[in-house]
């Protein structure tokens, strides 16, 4: 046993502070990002676009969701769960609308049952074969510290030497590097912050997001690769923080989950929406919940909110009015221009949030 006594840091332990700035209005700031991926034989691939990206849960990561986003320059991991027939239907015509349809679309894939088990790749052969303007792979797992997650990580790296991985979830330095020595290009970070999930909770395993972001960043940016924050934004603010402490690109799932786009069915109570390790999801798509592990997620129904237009241009203003506090012109720059106080209080609650 081990006690680790320095301070770890969540969205909500701290604000921005503002500093002297040279921007006089918040369209002066650019938002977009230029990212370039190292690939196998010394290849890279380059990447323009705002860096966040819908959550690969099966009521927001949908093809709905990023053709939406597409249109911001943003974009969204489908979840694993459309079938090949989906994939077809849904993503055959981008070419055709979109001058640059690679921006919107993120495959996502498991692990599957065991190292025998081949579906999940075979499965993402056929498609991305098919879908070749498809560059990203996210290999989505629950817990990213297992010796097995690392070897099939360098399996896909094998396999798909043209495309961008992301790989997780970790929250620490020392796997953060040793999955982009596996082969990732982005490092899914996060483990409990999300709304509907859990693992705090029922296995009491977890990293308060913001610490996570600024030590897998410094970790990821000294090899050349990349973060991705995900989990713990519940509003505009915190997103501008975890650009601020280093992220990348951030994922979002319950702030797009109430929008027109997401697939949660809709009830009296609003919006259905879960965590991917609910009972819910593992009814849905596993018949139930194995006995030998417990529901680390939850059910929630949130208010309707319309078009996700409405939320991202909510966000993308929130982290531009961020930037002008500091005298950030690129998103890129904001991380440099950060400094955080901690704080016991950040909000006023006199009349609710």
């Amino acid at each position: 046993m081990k006690i680790e006594d320095d301070i770890k840091l969540d969205f909500a332990d701290v604000l921005i502070r503002p500093k002297r700035s040279n921007l006089d209005s918040r369209s002066k700031v650019d938002l977009n990002r230029t990212f370039t991926f190292k690939l196998p034989e010394n290849k890279t691939f380059s990447w323009t676009g705002i860096p966040i990206v819908a959550a690969n849960m099966d009521t927001v990561g949908t093809f709905e969701m990023a053709d939406s986003l597409t249109e911001f320059g943003a974009m969204c991991a489908i979840h694993k769960y459309y079938s090949e027939d989906d994939w077809d239907k849904n993503v055959s015509g981008w070419f055709r609308k979109y001058s640059n349809p690679d921006c919107g679309i993120v495959y996502t894939m498991g692990m599957g049952s065991s190292e025998n088990n081949f579906a999940e790749i075979d499965k993402a052969q056929r498609i991305l074969n098919n879908h070749k303007h498809i560059k990203f792979i996210c290999i989505d797992v629950a817990n990213g510290y297992t010796e097995k997650f690392v070897r099939y990580v360098e399996t896909i790296r094998g396999l798909f030497p043209n495309h961008a991985i992301i790989a997780g979830n970790v929250v620490t330095r020392e796997m953060t590097e040793a999955l982009i020595l596996a082969g990732a290009n982005i490092i899914k970070a996060g483990i409990g912050p999300g709304s509907v999930c859990t693992t705090r909770k029922v296995a009491g395993v977890g990293y308060p997001q913001l610490s996570c972001i600024m030590e897998c960043a410094d970790a990821a940016h000294g090899l050349g690769g990349y973060v991705l924050s995900d989990g713990g934004c519940t509003c505009p603010g915190d997103v501008a923080k975890a650009f601020g402490a280093g992220a990348d690109f951030i994922m979002i799932g319950g702030m797009f989950a109430g929008t027109d786009e997401a697939a949660g069915a809709v009830t009296e109570e609003g919006k259905e929406f879960y965590g991917m390790s609910s009972a819910t999801a593992m009814v849905k798509h596993s018949g139930g919940v194995a006995t030998y592990r417990a529901a680390e997620g939850k059910k929630v129904f949130v208010k309707e909110v319309g078009p996700v237009a409405n939320v991202i241009q909510q966000i993308l203003g929130g982290v531009r009015s961020a930037c002008t506090y500091v005298g950030a012109a690129r998103l890129k720059d904001l991380p440099k221009c950060t400094t955080f106080v901690r704080v016991n209080r950040q909000i006023n609650n006199v009349f609710g949030i």
